[in-house]
Protein backbone atom coordinates (compact mmCIF):
# COMPACT_ATOMS: atom_id res chain seq x y z
CA UNK A 1 0.00 0.00 0.00
CA UNK A 2 1.32 3.60 -0.81
CA UNK A 3 -0.34 6.31 1.02
CA UNK A 4 0.43 9.99 0.64
CA UNK A 5 -0.36 12.59 3.40
CA UNK A 6 -0.24 16.21 2.55
CA UNK A 7 3.01 15.75 0.22
CA UNK A 8 4.32 18.97 -0.89
CA UNK A 9 6.95 20.14 -3.10
CA UNK A 10 8.14 23.79 -3.30
CA UNK A 11 11.01 24.50 -5.52
CA UNK A 12 13.32 27.99 -4.89
CA UNK A 13 13.35 29.74 -8.47
CA UNK A 14 15.03 33.02 -9.33
CA UNK A 15 11.33 34.38 -10.07
CA UNK A 16 10.41 33.30 -6.29
CA UNK A 17 8.60 29.68 -5.00
CA UNK A 18 7.06 27.60 -7.69
CA UNK A 19 4.56 24.89 -5.60
CA UNK A 20 5.52 21.86 -8.11
CA UNK A 21 3.32 19.56 -5.46
CA UNK A 22 0.39 20.58 -3.12
CA UNK A 23 -0.59 18.97 -0.69
CA UNK A 24 -1.59 15.27 -2.37
CA UNK A 25 -2.93 12.85 -0.55
CA UNK A 26 -4.13 9.48 -2.02
CA UNK A 27 -3.96 6.13 -1.16
CA UNK A 28 -3.22 2.80 -3.32
CA UNK A 29 -4.58 -0.40 -2.29
CA UNK A 30 -1.96 -3.04 -1.72
CA UNK A 31 -1.51 -4.93 -5.41
CA UNK A 32 -3.28 -1.94 -7.33
CA UNK A 33 -1.42 -0.16 -10.57
CA UNK A 34 -2.58 3.94 -10.16
CA UNK A 35 -1.79 5.78 -13.23
CA UNK A 36 -0.55 9.80 -12.64
CA UNK A 37 -2.00 11.62 -15.45
CA UNK A 38 -2.12 14.99 -16.41
CA UNK A 39 -0.76 18.15 -18.57
CA UNK A 40 2.63 18.78 -18.49
CA UNK A 41 4.23 20.22 -15.92
CA UNK A 42 1.12 19.39 -13.58
CA UNK A 43 2.89 17.64 -10.89
CA UNK A 44 2.78 13.78 -11.54
CA UNK A 45 6.20 13.15 -12.08
CA UNK A 46 7.43 15.40 -9.09
CA UNK A 47 4.82 13.87 -6.94
CA UNK A 48 6.44 10.21 -8.12
CA UNK A 49 9.82 11.12 -7.10
CA UNK A 50 8.83 12.20 -3.62
CA UNK A 51 8.29 8.56 -2.90
CA UNK A 52 11.91 7.30 -3.46
CA UNK A 53 13.24 10.77 -2.66
CA UNK A 54 14.91 11.43 -5.91
CA UNK A 55 13.21 14.64 -5.23
CA UNK A 56 13.03 15.65 -1.56
CA UNK A 57 9.36 16.79 0.13
CA UNK A 58 9.22 19.95 1.47
CA UNK A 59 6.26 18.89 3.88
CA UNK A 60 3.76 15.68 4.20
CA UNK A 61 4.46 12.34 4.60
CA UNK A 62 5.02 8.60 2.28
CA UNK A 63 3.48 5.53 3.99
CA UNK A 64 4.50 2.09 2.69
CA UNK A 65 2.53 -0.52 3.93
CA UNK A 66 1.75 1.44 6.73
CA UNK A 67 4.70 2.76 7.46
CA UNK A 68 6.14 6.15 7.62
CA UNK A 69 9.15 6.17 5.20
CA UNK A 70 10.29 9.23 7.22
CA UNK A 71 12.71 7.35 9.75
CA UNK A 72 14.36 5.19 6.70
CA UNK A 73 17.71 6.05 4.88
CA UNK A 74 17.31 6.67 1.69
CA UNK A 75 19.40 3.57 0.44
CA UNK A 76 17.03 1.35 2.46
CA UNK A 77 14.49 3.05 1.27
CA UNK A 78 14.96 2.79 -2.37
CA UNK A 79 15.72 -1.00 -2.38
CA UNK A 80 12.43 -1.49 -1.31
CA UNK A 81 11.31 0.02 -4.98
CA UNK A 82 11.43 -0.94 -7.69
CA UNK A 83 12.06 2.29 -10.22
CA UNK A 84 11.82 1.89 -14.07
CA UNK A 85 11.84 4.83 -16.24
CA UNK A 86 11.72 6.20 -20.01
CA UNK A 87 15.12 6.08 -20.63
CA UNK A 88 15.60 2.84 -18.97
CA UNK A 89 19.16 3.60 -17.66
CA UNK A 90 20.75 -0.05 -17.66
CA UNK A 91 24.59 -0.09 -17.42
CA UNK A 92 25.97 0.47 -20.86
CA UNK A 93 29.56 -1.96 -19.45
CA UNK A 94 26.99 -4.59 -17.94
CA UNK A 95 25.71 -7.69 -19.60
CA UNK A 96 21.72 -7.94 -18.70
CA UNK A 97 22.38 -10.55 -16.60
CA UNK A 98 24.70 -8.27 -14.71
CA UNK A 99 22.15 -5.36 -15.25
CA UNK A 100 19.04 -7.70 -13.82
CA UNK A 101 21.02 -8.98 -10.42
CA UNK A 102 22.69 -5.41 -9.53
CA UNK A 103 20.37 -4.78 -6.85
CA UNK A 104 20.15 -8.42 -5.60
CA UNK A 105 23.71 -8.62 -5.55
CA UNK A 106 23.88 -5.27 -3.66
CA UNK A 107 21.88 -7.23 -0.87
CA UNK A 108 24.34 -10.10 -0.66
CA UNK A 109 22.17 -12.54 -2.55
CA UNK A 110 24.27 -15.82 -3.17
CA UNK A 111 25.39 -15.84 -7.16
CA UNK A 112 22.68 -19.28 -7.66
CA UNK A 113 20.18 -17.75 -5.77
CA UNK A 114 20.82 -14.22 -8.26
CA UNK A 115 21.28 -16.01 -11.35
CA UNK A 116 18.20 -18.71 -11.21
CA UNK A 117 16.28 -14.86 -10.75
CA UNK A 118 17.73 -13.57 -13.65
CA UNK A 119 16.33 -16.68 -15.74
CA UNK A 120 13.17 -16.36 -13.90
CA UNK A 121 12.62 -12.53 -14.72
CA UNK A 122 13.84 -13.37 -18.27
CA UNK A 123 10.89 -15.99 -18.41
CA UNK A 124 8.73 -13.58 -17.38
CA UNK A 125 9.43 -10.94 -19.65
CA UNK A 126 9.05 -13.17 -22.76
CA UNK A 127 12.69 -12.92 -23.63
CA UNK A 128 15.21 -16.06 -23.73
CA UNK A 129 18.08 -16.41 -21.37
CA UNK A 130 20.20 -18.50 -23.13
CA UNK A 131 19.88 -16.31 -25.87
CA UNK A 132 19.88 -12.53 -24.50
CA UNK A 133 21.62 -13.21 -20.28
CA UNK A 134 25.29 -12.08 -21.86
CA UNK A 135 24.37 -9.50 -24.35
CA UNK A 136 25.30 -6.10 -23.54
CA UNK A 137 22.65 -3.30 -23.49
CA UNK A 138 23.57 -2.12 -26.80
CA UNK A 139 23.01 -5.08 -28.43
CA UNK A 140 19.21 -5.33 -27.93
CA UNK A 141 16.35 -3.01 -29.65
CA UNK A 142 14.66 -0.57 -27.51
CA UNK A 143 11.87 -2.41 -27.09
CA UNK A 144 13.72 -5.65 -25.33
CA UNK A 145 15.88 -2.75 -23.42
CA UNK A 146 12.66 -1.85 -21.79
CA UNK A 147 11.40 -5.22 -20.65
CA UNK A 148 14.70 -5.66 -19.33
CA UNK A 149 14.26 -2.54 -17.09
CA UNK A 150 11.04 -3.63 -15.93
CA UNK A 151 13.39 -7.32 -15.09
CA UNK A 152 15.71 -5.33 -13.03
CA UNK A 153 13.46 -3.61 -11.37
CA UNK A 154 11.61 -6.60 -10.20
CA UNK A 155 15.00 -8.40 -9.52
CA UNK A 156 15.00 -7.99 -6.19
CA UNK A 157 11.05 -8.91 -5.51
CA UNK A 158 10.30 -5.08 -4.21
CA UNK A 159 6.85 -4.74 -3.02
CA UNK A 160 5.81 -1.76 -4.81
CA UNK A 161 6.91 -0.24 -7.83
CA UNK A 162 7.06 3.28 -9.49
CA UNK A 163 7.05 3.59 -13.18
CA UNK A 164 7.51 7.07 -15.28
CA UNK A 165 6.51 6.61 -18.44
CA UNK A 166 8.41 3.43 -19.02
CA UNK A 167 6.63 2.72 -22.08
CA UNK A 168 5.95 5.98 -23.92
CA UNK A 169 9.42 5.80 -26.36
CA UNK A 170 8.37 2.47 -27.88
CA UNK A 171 6.54 1.66 -30.78
CA UNK A 172 2.69 1.43 -30.77
CA UNK A 173 2.57 -2.16 -31.25
CA UNK A 174 5.87 -3.42 -29.06
CA UNK A 175 4.15 -1.34 -26.32
CA UNK A 176 0.57 -2.88 -26.92
CA UNK A 177 2.36 -6.28 -26.54
CA UNK A 178 4.56 -4.78 -22.94
CA UNK A 179 1.87 -3.70 -21.35
CA UNK A 180 -0.22 -6.83 -22.36
CA UNK A 181 2.65 -8.75 -20.50
CA UNK A 182 3.50 -6.49 -17.61
CA UNK A 183 -0.34 -6.89 -16.99
CA UNK A 184 0.09 -10.32 -17.12
CA UNK A 185 3.46 -10.08 -14.77
CA UNK A 186 0.96 -8.02 -12.42
CA UNK A 187 -1.54 -10.75 -11.72
CA UNK A 188 1.15 -13.23 -10.54
CA UNK A 189 2.95 -10.49 -8.61
CA UNK A 190 0.21 -7.89 -6.88
CA UNK A 191 2.90 -5.17 -6.49
CA UNK A 192 1.80 -1.80 -5.39
CA UNK A 193 2.39 0.43 -8.48
CA UNK A 194 2.67 3.89 -9.37
CA UNK A 195 2.82 4.70 -12.35
CA UNK A 196 3.06 8.34 -14.47
CA UNK A 197 1.45 8.27 -18.08
CA UNK A 198 1.12 10.79 -20.94
CA UNK A 199 -1.31 8.45 -22.23
CA UNK A 200 -4.89 8.39 -21.30
CA UNK A 201 -5.54 4.66 -23.20
CA UNK A 202 -2.63 3.66 -21.31
CA UNK A 203 -4.06 4.72 -18.40
CA UNK A 204 -7.42 3.10 -18.65
CA UNK A 205 -5.83 0.07 -20.02
CA UNK A 206 -2.93 -0.34 -17.13
CA UNK A 207 -5.05 1.58 -13.91
CA UNK A 208 -6.93 0.30 -11.47
CA UNK A 209 -7.31 3.73 -10.19
CA UNK A 210 -6.35 6.96 -11.98
CA UNK A 211 -5.72 10.14 -10.53
CA UNK A 212 -5.48 13.14 -12.60
CA UNK A 213 -3.32 16.15 -11.43
CA UNK A 214 -3.55 20.19 -12.50
CA UNK A 215 -1.41 22.89 -11.45
CA UNK A 216 0.36 20.59 -8.74
CA UNK A 217 -2.87 19.84 -7.09
CA UNK A 218 -5.11 16.81 -7.29
CA UNK A 219 -8.01 16.97 -8.75
CA UNK A 220 -9.60 13.56 -9.13
CA UNK A 221 -8.55 10.32 -8.20
CA UNK A 222 -11.03 7.54 -9.26
CA UNK A 223 -11.23 4.06 -10.97
CA UNK A 224 -10.84 4.08 -14.35
CA UNK A 225 -15.17 3.54 -14.99
CA UNK A 226 -15.88 6.08 -12.48
CA UNK A 227 -13.58 9.03 -14.22
CA UNK A 228 -15.06 8.78 -17.61
CA UNK A 229 -18.52 8.24 -16.79
CA UNK A 230 -18.58 10.92 -13.89
CA UNK A 231 -15.42 13.80 -14.66
CA UNK A 232 -15.56 15.90 -11.45
CA UNK A 233 -14.99 19.24 -13.46
CA UNK A 234 -14.84 21.00 -16.84
CA UNK A 235 -11.09 20.60 -16.75
CA UNK A 236 -11.15 16.46 -16.20
CA UNK A 237 -13.69 16.19 -18.93
CA UNK A 238 -12.08 17.81 -21.33
CA UNK A 239 -8.56 16.15 -20.53
CA UNK A 240 -10.46 12.67 -21.15
CA UNK A 241 -11.70 14.07 -24.35
CA UNK A 242 -15.14 13.98 -26.20
CA UNK A 243 -14.90 10.35 -26.93
CA UNK A 244 -14.59 9.13 -23.54
CA UNK A 245 -17.65 7.36 -24.00
CA UNK A 246 -16.29 5.25 -26.38
CA UNK A 247 -13.16 4.81 -24.07
CA UNK A 248 -15.42 3.41 -21.95
CA UNK A 249 -15.70 0.67 -24.19
CA UNK A 250 -11.77 -1.37 -23.16
CA UNK A 251 -13.29 -1.53 -19.75
CA UNK A 252 -16.83 -3.49 -20.27
CA UNK A 253 -16.58 -7.28 -20.61
CA UNK A 254 -19.18 -8.98 -22.40
CA UNK A 255 -20.16 -11.08 -19.43
CA UNK A 256 -21.40 -7.74 -18.19
CA UNK A 257 -23.63 -7.48 -21.11
CA UNK A 258 -24.61 -10.56 -22.36
CA UNK A 259 -28.59 -11.26 -23.02
CA UNK A 260 -29.47 -15.31 -22.45
CA UNK A 261 -32.31 -14.72 -24.25
CA UNK A 262 -31.15 -16.48 -27.61
CA UNK A 263 -33.51 -18.60 -29.81
CA UNK A 264 -31.35 -20.93 -31.73
CA UNK A 265 -32.14 -23.73 -34.60
CA UNK A 266 -30.89 -27.26 -34.94
CA UNK A 267 -29.55 -28.73 -38.61
CA UNK A 268 -32.27 -31.09 -38.48
CA UNK A 269 -35.28 -28.34 -38.31
CA UNK A 270 -37.21 -27.08 -40.88
CA UNK A 271 -37.10 -23.25 -42.44
CA UNK A 272 -40.39 -23.08 -41.41
CA UNK A 273 -39.00 -23.79 -37.76
CA UNK A 274 -36.28 -20.92 -38.07
CA UNK A 275 -38.74 -18.31 -39.31
CA UNK A 276 -41.30 -19.15 -36.46
CA UNK A 277 -38.47 -18.59 -33.98
CA UNK A 278 -37.40 -15.29 -35.77
CA UNK A 279 -40.32 -14.00 -35.45
CA UNK A 280 -40.78 -15.33 -31.44
CA UNK A 281 -37.71 -13.90 -30.48
CA UNK A 282 -37.68 -10.66 -32.60
CA UNK A 283 -34.55 -10.79 -34.93
CA UNK A 284 -34.64 -8.58 -37.53
CA UNK A 285 -32.15 -10.37 -39.71
CA UNK A 286 -31.22 -14.44 -38.79
CA UNK A 287 -30.92 -16.83 -36.11
CA UNK A 288 -27.83 -18.84 -34.86
CA UNK A 289 -27.89 -22.71 -35.66
CA UNK A 290 -26.07 -24.96 -33.06
CA UNK A 291 -24.89 -28.65 -32.93
CA UNK A 292 -25.56 -31.26 -30.43
CA UNK A 293 -22.65 -29.89 -27.68
CA UNK A 294 -24.67 -26.22 -28.54
CA UNK A 295 -21.58 -25.09 -30.31
CA UNK A 296 -22.87 -22.28 -32.90
CA UNK A 297 -21.87 -23.35 -36.37
CA UNK A 298 -23.83 -21.06 -38.79
CA UNK A 299 -26.92 -18.77 -39.08
CA UNK A 300 -29.73 -18.96 -41.10
CA UNK A 301 -31.46 -15.64 -42.33
CA UNK A 302 -34.56 -13.88 -42.40
CA UNK A 303 -34.80 -13.86 -45.97
CA UNK A 304 -34.00 -17.57 -46.61
CA UNK A 305 -36.67 -18.88 -43.80
CA UNK A 306 -39.28 -16.68 -45.40
CA UNK A 307 -38.68 -17.84 -49.47
CA UNK A 308 -37.54 -21.09 -49.32
CA UNK A 309 -38.45 -25.08 -47.98
CA UNK A 310 -36.66 -27.53 -46.81
CA UNK A 311 -33.85 -28.07 -43.62
CA UNK A 312 -31.70 -25.77 -41.81
CA UNK A 313 -28.62 -27.64 -42.18
CA UNK A 314 -29.23 -27.34 -46.46
CA UNK A 315 -29.08 -23.48 -46.16
CA UNK A 316 -27.18 -21.91 -43.40
CA UNK A 317 -24.52 -19.53 -44.11
CA UNK A 318 -21.05 -18.64 -41.88
CA UNK A 319 -21.17 -16.47 -38.89
CA UNK A 320 -20.17 -13.45 -38.81
CA UNK A 321 -18.30 -13.62 -35.65
CA UNK A 322 -18.75 -14.82 -32.52
CA UNK A 323 -16.95 -13.04 -28.93
CA UNK A 324 -16.53 -14.41 -25.88
CA UNK A 325 -17.41 -13.74 -22.22
CA UNK A 326 -13.95 -11.67 -21.27
CA UNK A 327 -14.27 -10.26 -24.38
CA UNK A 328 -13.77 -6.02 -23.83
CA UNK A 329 -16.73 -4.50 -25.72
CA UNK A 330 -14.22 -2.46 -28.00
CA UNK A 331 -13.42 -5.82 -29.95
CA UNK A 332 -17.26 -6.53 -30.00
CA UNK A 333 -17.58 -2.77 -31.79
CA UNK A 334 -14.95 -3.09 -34.40
CA UNK A 335 -16.41 -6.90 -34.85
CA UNK A 336 -20.15 -5.56 -35.43
CA UNK A 337 -18.93 -2.39 -37.66
CA UNK A 338 -16.49 -4.87 -39.49
CA UNK A 339 -19.29 -7.43 -40.55
CA UNK A 340 -22.05 -5.19 -40.80
CA UNK A 341 -24.16 -6.28 -37.93
CA UNK A 342 -25.82 -5.15 -35.23
CA UNK A 343 -25.59 -8.10 -32.55
CA UNK A 344 -23.07 -10.92 -32.25
CA UNK A 345 -23.21 -14.26 -30.65
CA UNK A 346 -21.47 -15.00 -27.62
CA UNK A 347 -19.70 -18.49 -25.83
CA UNK A 348 -18.40 -20.01 -22.94
CA UNK A 349 -14.97 -21.05 -22.02
CA UNK A 350 -15.89 -24.24 -23.64
CA UNK A 351 -17.36 -22.64 -27.13
CA UNK A 352 -21.27 -23.44 -26.16
CA UNK A 353 -23.66 -20.82 -27.24
CA UNK A 354 -24.42 -18.66 -24.03
CA UNK A 355 -26.40 -15.77 -25.65
CA UNK A 356 -25.89 -12.76 -27.51
CA UNK A 357 -25.03 -9.13 -28.01
CA UNK A 358 -26.45 -6.57 -29.62
CA UNK A 359 -25.96 -2.24 -29.80
CA UNK A 360 -28.58 -1.50 -28.14
CA UNK A 361 -27.60 -3.78 -25.46
CA UNK A 362 -23.89 -2.11 -25.32
CA UNK A 363 -25.20 1.64 -25.95
CA UNK A 364 -27.73 0.94 -23.27
CA UNK A 365 -25.15 -0.32 -20.57
CA UNK A 366 -22.79 2.86 -21.29
CA UNK A 367 -25.96 5.49 -21.39
CA UNK A 368 -26.49 4.01 -17.71
CA UNK A 369 -23.81 4.97 -15.87
CA UNK A 370 -23.96 8.33 -17.22
CA UNK A 371 -27.48 8.96 -16.47
CA UNK A 372 -26.77 7.85 -12.95
CA UNK A 373 -24.45 10.66 -12.83
CA UNK A 374 -26.03 13.01 -14.22
CA UNK A 375 -26.75 16.22 -12.07
CA UNK A 376 -28.17 19.70 -12.45
CA UNK A 377 -25.68 22.52 -12.12
CA UNK A 378 -24.48 24.60 -9.57
CA UNK A 379 -25.83 27.92 -8.83
CA UNK A 380 -22.58 28.87 -10.57
CA UNK A 381 -22.53 27.09 -13.65
CA UNK A 382 -20.14 24.61 -12.32
CA UNK A 383 -21.27 20.69 -12.93
CA UNK A 384 -20.87 19.43 -9.94
CA UNK A 385 -18.67 16.40 -8.39
CA UNK A 386 -20.09 13.20 -9.71
CA UNK A 387 -19.00 11.18 -6.72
Amino acid sequence: MIRLDNLTKVFDTPDGAVVAADHISMEVPRGEICVLLGPSGCGKTTTLKMINRIVRATSGKVFLDGEDTSGLNTETLRRNIGYVIQQIGLFPNMTIEENITAVPRLLGWDKARYKARARELMDMIAMDAEAFLKRYPSELSGGQQQRIGVARALAADPPVMLMDEPFGAIDPINRAVIQDEFLKMQAQLNKTIMFVSHDIDEAIKMGDRIAIFRQGKLVQYSVPDELLSAPRNAFVESFLGEDRALKRLNLVRVREVVSGELGTVNPGDTLATARERIDAHGYRDAIVMVDDHRRPIGVISRDTASSRQGYCRDHTRGLPAIVQLDDDLRKVASLMFAHDTTWLPCVDETGRLCGQITQRDMTHHLGSRYRSHRREPTANGEQPRGD
